[in-house]
C-alpha cells in the first residue's frame, strides 16, 4: 500500500484544483446580479464597447486602427508600418493612436496596437463597462484563468503520480492495473472539469459578463447600414480574421 499517500496526494490535487476553477466561474456568472456602481448600461452599445466585450484591448485597439484607415486619416501598409495622415483624433482612442505613433507620425503597426491597448482611454472604457455590469472585473477574469491552469497542473501531477505508483514503487500481488484504475478516478475528475470549462466558460478570461453576452447577442441580429460600417461592426464582434481584404488583414495583423 506504498501507493496510498499518493493516492491522496492526488485526490486532493483533483478536488482542490476544481473547487477553485468552480468558484471562479461561479463568481464570473454572478457578475451583474448585485446593483451596479452606475446606472445600468440602457443604450445601444457602440463599436468600442462591443469591440471590448467580444476581445477585450486588443479588440479595442483593431477597431479604432481599422476606423482611422477606413477614413483615410490613417495608412495600414501590408509590411507592418502605421502612418498618420491627419493628426487629429476624433476621440481618445484616436489621440492614443496619434501619440502611439511619435512625433513622426509613423511607427510599426504592432507597437501602436499594443499602446493603444494599454491607453487611459481603454481603461476608463472597461471601467465604465464593469460598473455598468456588462464587462467581468479584471481580478475575476484572472481568478477563472489561473483556475483552468490550476486544473491543467493537477491533471499532469496525478499522471506523474500514477506513473510513479504503477511502475516505481514496489507492487503488491496482482499487478499494476487496479493501482493505475485508481489514480484515473482523479484524473477523469479534473478532465471533466476542464472538458466542461471548455464549452461554459470559454474563452477562459471571458470579456463579457452574462448581461453584457445577451447585449452582445441582440447586437448580433441588427443589420449594420453601409459596407464601412459592416466591417467595422464584423471586425468589432469577431477580430481582425473578419477583414475579407488579405492584404489589409495582414497591415492590421501582422504577416
Amino acid at each position: 500500500m506504498f501507493w496510498l499517500p499518493l493516492l491522496a496526494l492526488a485526490w486532493a490535487a483533483a478536488i482542490g484544483s476544481c473547487t477553485r476553477l468552480l468558484r471562479a466561474a461561479t463568481a464570473v456568472a454572478a457578475v451583474g446580479d448585485h446593483a451596479p456602481d452606475v446606472p445600468p448600461h440602457d443604450g445601444p452599445l457602440t463599436l468600442h464597447e462591443t469591440a471590448f466585450l467580444c476581445g477585450g484591448p486588443d479588440r479595442v485597439a483593431d477597431l479604432t486602427l481599422l476606423t482611422m484607415h477606413a477614413d483615410r486619416r490613417l495608412l495600414l501598409a501590408h509590411t507592418g508600418w502605421a502612418t498618420v495622415v491627419t493628426p487629429h483624433g476624433h476621440n481618445a482612442l484616436e489621440r492614443a493612436v496619434i501619440a502611439a505613433a511619435g512625433p513622426e507620425g509613423r511607427s510599426r503597426t504592432s507597437a501602436v496596437r499594443a499602446a493603444v491597448a494599454a491607453a487611459d482611454a481603454v481603461r476608463a472604457l472597461a471601467d465604465r463597462l464593469t460598473a455598468s455590469g456588462l464587462a467581468v472585473p479584471a481580478p475575476l477574469r484572472q481568478a477563472e484563468r489561473h483556475g483552468v491552469r490550476a486544473v491543467r497542473a493537477a491533471s499532469a501531477l496525478i499522471l506523474a503520480l500514477g506513473a510513479a505508483a504503477a511502475f516505481a514503487l514496489p507492487q503488491e500481488p496482482g499487478g499494476s492495473t487496479p493501482v493505475a484504475l485508481w489514480f484515473s478516478l482523479p484524473l477523469l475528475l479534473t478532465l471533466g472539469c476542464l472538458a466542461v470549462a471548455r464549452f461554459e466558460v470559454r474563452p477562459y478570461t471571458q470579456w463579457a459578463s452574462t448581461a453584457g453576452r445577451i447585449r452582445l447577442r441582440a447586437l448580433r441580429g441588427d443589420a449594420p447600414g453601409d459596407d464601412r460600417r459592416a466591417l467595422l461592426t464584423a471586425v468589432a464582434v469577431s477580430g481582425a480574421r473578419a477583414i475579407p481584404d488579405p492584404r489589409l488583414r495582414t497591415a492590421l495583423t501582422g504577416p
